[in-house]
């Protein structure tokens, strides 16, 4: 087996659409697992739709989530297709993700029980919206909604002004790599005992993960902590600062930093002489007093001179990059994250083995491409 495909020989078939599921599959994918995609012949995945921008007629926002899968397409209401994807799953699937609407797969007999009971050693994951038990359970959801009931958008955007969602499907797809880790767990004790098992989260858990410090922080103090922009309330300063050309993003993630900050910049000595800025805690504290005072400094500098004179001195910072600034920045190049899918330039998985990136090479499957293959 490959190192860069530790997941060769095992099977999973994705019931997914939009995102989370789809992100999930994408990950074993690009780990050497053999993904079905099975979408509805009516249409497919309603990502497929999600554009401009669109490539040979299929949405980019598909491409970048379903590159090297297999796909086949099952009308749930037809007994052929029914019973050709009970055959898939029971005679070759290791695993199977589902993210459908709640009750959808039990009305046509496709509960996780009833293929367990069939197939013992099958690792059913569902992802679901709001949990499988409370008074959301039964509602549809998608990522802005587990941003809103989570507290992320409260926490996001700027203090008094409207919300604000992360502007990434930070939820779905975090909800994805947490049925990864699960299936990958779940095969490891399949391995030892040969029983499957049912990977349950939903994105409603997911986006409550991301919120683990800010609820740990309201649960000790009771305080309902406003959006705070570029920054983050526990450390300051650790923001963006504008430059004369632009943002930089400055991170003094500790007493160390701050005193090197306002050694670099003659404008700021006199803060790292003020013992009430000594520690983070009274930067926090006086934070309206504080954070103007860098910025004014800041503001007499460029990007690249206020990147010279900080790394110079060890504080962390870069410029903040716009999406085209991304694209041509030498260290994207230099992590090679980026694969081809169709001619198109999308993004590889955050991790390697041993220096090298693993990759399903293939393109994002046709509505059915494989349907010969599995299908009667």
């Amino acid at each position: 087996m490959s190192k860069l495909a530790p997941l060769a020989g095992i099977t999973v078939v994705e019931l997914g659409h939009s995102v989370a599921a789809p992100y999930a599959g994408l990950v074993l994918a690009d780990l050497g697992a053999r993904v079905i995609k099975v979408e509805n012949p009516g249409g497919g995945d309603y990502a497929r739709g999600w554009g401009p921008p669109f490539h040979n007629g299929t949405s980019t926002v598909f491409h970048s989530l379903n590159r090297g899968k297999q796909d086949i397409t099952v009308n749930f209401a037809d007994p052929a297709d029914a019973a050709a994807l009970r055959r898939l799953i029971v005679e070759q699937a290791d695993a199977v993700i589902q993210n459908l609407r709640p009750g959808l797969l039990e009305k046509f007999g496709f509960d996780a029980e009833a293929m367990r009971a069939e197939k013992p050693s099958l690792i059913w994951c569902d992802i679901g919206a709001f949990g499988a038990r409370g008074p959301m359970s039964q509602k549809p959801g998608y990522d802005p909604l587990a941003q809103a009931s989570s507290g992320i958008m409260s926490v996001t955007g700027e203090p008094d002004r409207p919300p604000v969602r992360v502007g990434v499907s930070l939820v779905d797809m975090g909800a994805g790599m947490w049925i990864v880790i699960g299936l990958l767990s779940a095969l490891i004790g399949r391995a030892k005992t040969g029983e499957g098992s049912r990977i349950s989260t939903s994105l409603f858990e997911a986006a409550l993960a991301w919120m683990t410090t800010p609820l740990a922080a309201h649960a000790q103090s009771g305080e309902v902590r406003k959006p705070q922009g570029s920054g983050l309330a526990e450390i300051v300063p650790y923001q963006a600062f504008e430059a004369r050309d632009g943002w930089v993003m400055i991170s003094a993630g500790n007493d160390k930093l701050f005193a090197k900050l306002c050694s670099a910049l003659p404008e700021l000595k006199a803060l790292s002489e003020d013992p009430r800025f000594t520690e983070n805690r009274g930067r926090v504290e006086l934070r309206d007093e504080l954070v103007p005072r860098i910025a004014e400094a800041i503001k007499g500098y460029t990007m690249d001179e206020v990147g010279q004179i900080l790394d110079t001195v060890g504080v962390p910072n870069c410029p903040l990059l716009r999406i085209d600034q991304v694209w041509n920045h030498p260290q994207l190049a230099a992590v090679d994250i980026l694969a081809e899918s169709d001619g198109l330039k999308v993004m590889g998985i955050p991790i390697s083995f041993d220096s090298e990136r693993p990759r399903a090479m293939g393109a994002a499957p046709a509505l059915g491409d494989d349907n010969a293959r599995y299908k009667d």
